[in-house]
């Protein structure tokens, strides 16, 4: 999931509500709406993205993503015959300076169009301006739950399902096995993380219906960089399964300190931090990435379309880098903006707006569509990695490998 750095301030508290009126207070106006003309006037997208700061990894990552995109309209003859230009601005990992950020880009730089940026934190506040000034904000990540409560009509999460989805395609694998070699225990650490954690809530209460028997369970704060005791109490309860709630270096943390423990679970499934392609793989060494499970919204191998033509500009931009999930989630975001531009033939929210309510968009990450509240209808992937390499293994009509790897083999 969307909704994967170095850590996350995790907790939507007041101190964010008062953060999101201080926003809404300052906006003012939204900009005009423009029909489809012939002219070289670029039209401008607004992003706020976290270049800097906690958020940083998967922010830059984003930011490759929208710009591919922006690159590959424009080469294509733009957006309603008009070039693409992306304002891309830094928020800093910041719930302020994503207010700010946002309300700047609509009422003083009048852009015409926004993207969302990074994490439902972040999203949060940030999906309150566009709403409040009628603008249609497609996030590429935000899939916490607290994001679809608020009666917006303007929000649209771009990847398959919410966080407390996320895990039931790894609980339906479960569900497959035989009973005896299902997990019987099972160990639950999360980041308090507004996304990662009620993806491993969920899971938990799934396995718990199925008779897994939970064992240990901790939430951490989203610093934490020393997971010796965390590792250490879990491997004194030895649980045949160990899910955690990870976004990135604390996953690459947890998994280090299990290993100097000598302790390896039979099945090991972590959030978010596993996608992070070769930066996950470098982290914790190549030989102990074997086996890890984790729920994803895109696969570099998935027949989806121009998802070929996506990875191979990505790698050509990006010193052939393969691309990570977040660079895939901010490129269909946009893919979701530009078709229902593309539709209604203008830049006129409203219309933008009910088009999404209405259609089905063929992206990267395959066919998204969404409740009212913009919670889209789909399910996750579940990836493997196999061979120093990420697999898709579940379901069957997009598995990139027709073997899973059961036990998960000892660290190396």
């Amino acid at each position: 999931m969307i909704e994967k750095p170095v850590s996350r301030r995790t907790v939507l508290t007041a101190s964010l509500t008062a953060v999101v009126g201080a926003g809404l207070a300052a906006c003012g106006s939204r900009p005009s709406e423009q029909a489809a003309t012939k002219t070289d006037k670029p039209l401008v997208i607004g992003v706020s993205l976290p270049l800097t700061g906690d958020f940083s990894q998967p922010g830059s990552e984003a930011k490759r993503g929208y710009q591919v995109w922006a690159d590959q309209i424009n080469k294509a003859g733009g957006l309603l015959g008009r070039p693409v230009r992306l304002t891309i601005v830094d928020d800093a990992s910041s719930q302020d300076t994503v207010v700010s950020d946002y309300t700047k880009l609509i009422t003083q730089d009048k852009v015409d169009l926004v993207l969302g940026t990074f994490s439902s934190l972040l999203n949060y506040a940030a999906s309150a301006v566009a709403e409040k000034n009628n603008m249609v904000f497609v996030e590429p990540a935000g899939g916490a739950p607290k994001m679809f409560t608020r009666g917006f009509k303007n929000l649209f999460f771009a990847q398959p399902a919410t966080a407390p989805h996320q895990a039931d395609v790894f609980v339906d694998w479960i569900k497959s096995l035989p009973a005896g070699q299902r997990p019987a225990t099972a160990a639950y650490p999360s980041q308090d993380d507004p996304f990662a954690k009620p993806v491993i809530d969920s899971m938990r209460e799934q396995l718990e219906a199925l008779g897994v028997r939970t064992v240990y369970t901790s939430t951490y704060p989203a610093d934490t960089t020393n997971f010796q005791s965390i590792a250490s109490q879990m491997a004194g309860k030895k649980p045949d399964l160990i899910a955690q709630g990870a976004v990135f270096e604390d996953g690459v943390g947890l998994v280090r300190s299990l290993k100097q423990l000598r302790y390896s679970p039979k099945i090991m499934f972590q959030t978010s931090a596993p996608s992070n392609a070769g930066q996950y793989s470098s982290g914790v060494g190549e030989g102990s990435t074997e086996g890890v499970f984790y729920t994803v919204s895109w696969h570099q191998d998935a027949h989806t379309p121009h998802n070929a033509e996506f990875v191979a500009d990505y790698q050509a931009a990006y010193q052939n880098a393969d691309p990570a999930e977040d660079a895939a989630d901010a490129y269909a975001a946009a893919q979701v903006l530009q078709a229902a531009v593309t539709a209604v033939g203008a830049v006129d929210q409203t219309k933008i707006r009910d088009w999404l309510h209405a259609n089905t968009v063929q992206t990267i990450l395959g066919p998204l569509s969404w409740a009212d509240n913009g919670e889209p209808q789909g399910k996750f992937l579940l990836a493997q990695w196999q061979s120093g390499t990420a697999q898709v293994v579940a379901p069957p009509d997009a598995a990139t490998s027709q073997t899973i790897v059961n036990p998960k083999p000892d660290w190396k």
